[in-house]
């Protein structure tokens, strides 16, 4: 346990869960993007759905697609800040199955048309979980530099990817696998001690069986 576990995030109120916690859920989403968001339709389950709007929920969501953190002091007025920077949104009510009250569902295109989908839970104390991307499940809290692999199942391809982060002297923190069925679609969840280049990113996507790579670096942008 340590201090932010007793007191809390510094944050922009009102709510750890409904308020820190949404504006991470949008800021990581910015983050795996990895390019500027042009359109966000968001959809709110459980307490978010009910509660959320009283809490600040939405505007917390909107201020961290736009790469706030919890402590920016423009969060209340994010509807605002992305009319000016060009990004479209739209929210509605959803049920999501087995979902933690405090989930939500985003549908982001990037400015290149690049889509993704990214399903996430508030945890409470500002922490999160997401717990599935582009419809593959996931579960990873983005404390650390994260690589997320969607590929085909098949012998030897996890291989492939911890050796090339061998080779780049990454080490692996938690490693998880997940796949549809046997054969089919497949996820690798790798949370890393150390940033992984851009090169060696691109190196992952031209691998035989790789058919999308997704990164969250924790560096800040220039």
């Amino acid at each position: 346990m340590n201090v932010f576990d007793i007191i809390g995030p510094i944050m922009v109120g009102p709510s750890s869960s409904h308020t820190a916690g949404a504006v991470k859920i949008g800021y990581l989403s910015n983050k795996l993007m990895g390019e500027k968001i042009r359109s966000a339709r968001i959809y709110l389950h459980g307490s978010f759905l009910t509660t959320g709007k009283g809490h600040g929920t939405d505007k917390a969501i909107i201020a961290g697609l736009l790469g706030m953190k919890p402590d920016d002091i423009r969060i209340p007025e994010s509807f605002e800040v992305a009319e000016k920077a060009g990004l479209a949104f739209a929210f509605e009510g959803i049920e999501l199955r087995d979902a933690h009250p405090n989930s939500v569902k985003l549908n982001l295109t990037g400015a290149s048309g690049r889509e993704l989908e990214i399903m996430a839970s508030s945890m409470g104390g500002g922490n999160i979980k997401i717990f599935q991307i582009d419809g593959l499940d996931a579960n990873f809290g983005g404390d650390l530099p994260t690589l997320i692999v969607h590929n085909q199942d098949r012998p030897g391809l996890v291989t492939e990817v911890t050796a090339m982060l061998s080779q780049k002297s990454i080490n692996i923190a938690t490693m998880q696998l997940y796949r549809s069925r046997r054969g089919g679609d497949a996820v690798m969840v790798l949370e890393c001690d150390q940033e992984i280049s851009k090169a060696s990113i691109s190196g992952l996507q031209s691998l035989d069986g790789i058919r999308k790579v997704t990164y969250l670096s924790l560096e800040e942008s220039a």
